[in-house]
């Protein structure tokens, strides 16, 4: 059983599909509509088969984990890197119930008897490291021990339930399929503080409530190596041991270079000790963004903070500048594109100008979403100085930044104030981007702070033939 994802909508009585990862229209042969139930798909007979491959493909449909047939837990390894931690690594542990063997690796402890005892406590192989060779290191190392033909790899200060890697392990019924990782949510007792109920809501490890094809560019590009599952003939060498940050951005990057499938399942979830004090939450956003610049210089435009099309990008400049001709230009030119949509993508559908402004709404929204991520986060040092000289500018900032906030919000209903909120939101954005802009400095390449221009028009990209025949 698949289901289209929630951001897909159908059309034409749902004879046309628009969606998926990068967003794409789709038109379903006669003899393929009766195949969708809903937004359910059933699997029974070739064509639905070929039907339900083409959607995984495309990222428009999901497979429902606890709907498929279970795999064998003694198929699976889990692989934890642990550096200290003895607390954490035994609430880890003893969550896991048992059900598949588990390699511990320690990497450098200082207290390194601490560690023995408790993976021994808990039946589990140990692996001690001499040196601190960071996590990428500690996991291959596990890795190099696995013979199963499955690993999890899951931090120290993770809580997991019994059934959560069986869970996923299911998904592994898709032979195309190279990884999956379920939704990381702080802890639930993690405090009362508004960082911790603003990191419940909203952590940099919490992808969102929907699930995804993941690769570059995708609405999920990435997946956290802080719990995932992956077949091991896909991982071949590992982890890049070079970098000490982003380096399951990298893994997940080469493996969707490679063809493979990568799959982001939001109703699995695990819980996370995140860091909720401000100073060690600060510092570790500044850390994540650090490493944007080695993952330039590995994957190229795969890491610009937004990818936009010519005309996103004149719509974009126009609204900016705050002129009067600025609104004018920008209806003009989403004009233009609403027509070559109906001309060129909706055509012989039922109702071809509403679809095509649908389709042009959607691709402004996103304009609009990724303009306000590079104000507020990706350049906001330059926002900053604009600010000061510019009363554009700071209209412009303050606009994103409630909008932005607001939407926000809504979305995560997080169990917090609106005003605490925007005030942590913003603090997010400005640590990630202060990480990002220092390590294009220190790197001397600003490549990672560059935004993408596709020359290729969606309007040609989105057009698929139909489906079923």
């Amino acid at each position: 059983m698949l289901r289209l994802g929630p951001q897909v909508r159908q059309y034409d009585n749902g004879r046309v599909l628009v969606g998926g990862s990068p967003p794409r229209l789709v038109r379903l042969a006669p003899r393929a509509v009766p195949l969708l139930t809903g937004r359910r798909i059933r699997i029974e007979r070739p064509t639905a088969d070929r039907l339900a491959h083409r959607l995984l493909a495309l990222g428009m449909a999901h497979a429902a984990a606890a709907e498929l047939p279970v795999l064998d837990g003694a198929f699976l390894t889990v692989v934890v890197p642990v550096c200290d931690r003895p607390r954490e690594l035994d609430r880890l542990l003893s969550g896991l119930g048992g059900h598949a063997p588990v390699i511990v690796v320690d990497d450098g402890s200082r207290d390194p008897l601490s560690v023995a005892r408790v993976a021994a406590r808990h039946a589990t192989r140990l692996v001690v490291l001499d040196t601190n060779c960071g996590p990428a290191a500690a996991r291959n190392a596990g890795l190099r021990q696995v013979r199963t033909p499955y690993v999890a790899f899951t931090d120290s200060d993770m809580v997991i339930d019994p059934d959560t890697l069986s869970t996923l392990l299911r998904h592994f019924h898709d032979p195309e399929l190279a990884m999956v990782a379920p939704r990381v949510l702080g802890l639930a007792e993690a405090g009362p503080g508004w960082l911790s109920r603003y990191e419940a809501a909203r952590s940099s490890l919490d992808l969102g409530l929907d699930p995804a094809l993941v690769h570059p560019r995708s609405r999920v590009s990435w997946l956290p190596s802080a719990c995932l599952v992956a077949r091991v003939d896909a991982l071949g060498a590992g982890f890049t041991e070079a970098l000490r940050v982003g380096e399951d951005v990298d893994l997940v990057w080469r493996l969707a270079a490679e063809g493979r499938r990568i799959r982001y399942d939001p109703t699995v979830t695990v819980r996370h000790d995140h860091r909720t004090h401000l100073a060690n939450w600060a510092a570790r956003k500044v850390y994540y963004g650090s490493g944007a610049r080695a993952l330039a210089e590995r994957h190229g435009s795969a890491i610009a903070p937004a990818t936009l099309t010519p005309w996103a990008a004149v719509v974009a400049i126009a609204l900016l500048a705050q002129r009067r001709w600025s609104v004018p230009v920008a209806a003009i030119v989403a004009g233009a594109v609403c027509r070559g949509y109906a001309r060129d993508v909706t055509a012989g559908t039922e109702q071809p100008q509403r679809l095509a402004a649908s389709l042009t709404g959607l691709a402004l929204a996103a304009t609009a979403e990724q303009t306000a991520a590079l104000l507020l986060r990706h350049w906001w040092p330059l926002t900053a100085a604009g600010c000061l000289v510019s009363r554009r500018v700071r209209r412009a900032t303050v606009l994103a930044a409630v909008a932005d906030g607001l939407l926000e919000h809504r979305r995560r209903a997080p169990d917090l104030d609106l005003i605490r909120f925007l005030v942590a939101r913003r603090l997010d954005d400005i640590a990630y981007g202060a990480g990002l802009w220092a390590g294009a400095v220190r790197g001397r390449s600003m490549r990672c702070l560059l935004p993408e221009i596709r020359r290729q028009d969606a309007r040609r990209r989105g057009v698929r033939r139909p489906e079923g025949r």
